[in-house]
């Protein structure tokens, strides 16, 4: 199931079972035809809707789409983000323009960095273990890593420090 978000004020539960299509639980009468790559015509209740995917950004799975003359930005959470944000790790939280800090309580399992080590955004940081589930925390921007406060094997709190950034 997928959480779409619509200009950041519209939220949507997606669910797809087999060839049916449900939002916000109902039944969706859509008819769907690809006429090329990233261009649709949309049927529903006997209107037709031109649909185009103008920008996709998969790492944040955000999207920018026109439905005839209007254009919408979309923000999709599967069940994973979901799970992530119940756990109270919001993207965006975890690094600030200076400092990792925990997003979760967990165990670090693993170290990719160390003092001195410059990183590009998306860069694997550490493995967190929390509630049974690897996470890899990545930076959130391109940053050189000043201290690491943290080391294999220790036991961390939520919103506990980790690691700092020049």
């Amino acid at each position: 199931m997928y959480k779409a978000m619509v200009n950041g004020h519209f939220e949507f539960e997606i669910d797809r079972r087999k060839e049916r299509l449900l939002i916000n639980g109902e039944m969706a009468d859509l008819d769907i035809v690809e006429l090329r790559v990233d261009r649709f015509s949309i049927l529903h209740e006997g209107k037709n809707y031109d649909a185009e995917i103008i920008e996709r950004h998969p790492a944040e799975k955000t999207f920018l789409i026109r439905i005839n003359n209007g254009t919408y930005k979309v923000r999709l959470k599967d069940n994973y983000d979901q799970l992530l944000e119940k756990m109270g790790f919001q993207s965006g939280q975890a690094l600030s323009l200076k400092e990792l800090k925990a997003p979760m309580p967990g165990l670090v399992l693993d170290l990719k960095v160390k003092s001195g080590t410059t990183v590009q955004k998306g860069a694997p940081l550490l493995v967190l273990e929390a509630i049974k589930m690897e996470n890899v925390l990545k930076a959130e921007a391109d940053a050189t890593v000043k201290a690491i406060h943290i080391k294999e094997g220790d036991a961390v709190e939520k919103n506990q420090l980790l690691i700092e950034f020049e």
